[in-house]
């Protein structure tokens, strides 16, 4: 999203135990908002401890009823999620951090609320069938940019959120910041 933007940046994968952080904050009692937020923080933060400039964490939280959803570990576990979320609705909590000298500057969370449709079994066959692999890339066991459009019935909010980076907002700061051009 950030290249199609026309962003100028480099990607440096984050030093922390993400499973580790994820326990430590569902054992505290935080809400799944809290959780991303904090995710969001702490893998910018790993970075921007060792690099100059400003670094972009961000992290998202599927939540169903009450119950989040973490990134399936196989196609059976996608198979579950997408019948869990089968004609309901769930929140994909999208939270971004901007930190500079490791210290958080800016921070964003959007909501965005999708409706799965109630799918046949045999298209769930056909949809993991198709998809293969890329189930397990995200929280939902879908990529709604492609095949996983298919899944909706509604969604309601920002596109890109849903897509894992509040991009709009993230725009707006580093335009304020003169990062990019105004």
């Amino acid at each position: 999203m950030l290249q199609a933007a026309g962003l100028d940046f480099a990607v440096e994968l984050p030093q922390m135990d993400e499973e580790g952080a994820k326990a430590s904050l569902r054992r505290e009692g935080l809400s799944p908002r809290d959780q991303a937020n904090a995710l969001a923080e702490l893998k910018a933060l790993s970075v921007s401890r060792k690099r100059a400039g400003l670094v972009i964490g961000a992290d998202q939280m599927l939540a169903v009823e009450g119950e989040v959803l973490d990134k399936p570990r196989s196609a059976a576990e996608a198979r579950q999620h997408l019948l869990r979320l089968r004609g309901r609705t769930h929140e994909l909590i999208t939270a971004a951090t901007i930190t500079r000298d490791g210290a958080a500057i800016w921070r964003h969370i959007d909501t965005p609320k999708l409706k799965m449709r109630a799918f046949s079994d045999d298209f769930l066959d056909d949809y993991m069938r198709y998809a293969g692999d890329d189930v397990l890339r995200s929280v939902g066991a879908y990529q709604l940019e492609g095949l996983g459009a298919q899944l909706f019935e509604r969604v309601e909010g920002d596109f890109f959120s849903v897509l894992g980076l509040p991009l709009l907002p993230l725009l707006a700061f580093l335009r304020e910041h003169g990062v990019v051009r105004a």
